[in-house]
């Protein structure tokens, strides 16, 4: 397949970023960055944040419960 150079200026914080993120998953900046865009045009992305969010949505008391019982600062404990 053709490969062909894009040219992007992003804030310095998202520059190391992404070469962060790239070499975490053992991926050139291009390779990742090709990654990310298919996965946005084929709604994966948007397909696993729509997951995430109706696993809070349904388990959000088991989460409250656990927050409650953790100990506050001081000693205090939730009411």
């Amino acid at each position: 397949m053709a490969k062909t150079q894009l040219g992007a200026r992003v804030d310095e914080d998202v520059a190391e970023l992404a070469k962060k993120r790239a070499a975490d998953l053992g991926l050139s900046i291009g390779d990742y960055l090709a990654r990310l865009v298919q996965d946005d045009a084929s709604g994966l992305r948007a397909r696993a944040v729509d997951a995430a969010a109706r696993f809070l949505a349904e388990h959000q008391a088991v989460f409250d419960e656990a927050e409650q019982a953790q100990p506050k600062p001081g000693g205090a404990r939730a009411a």
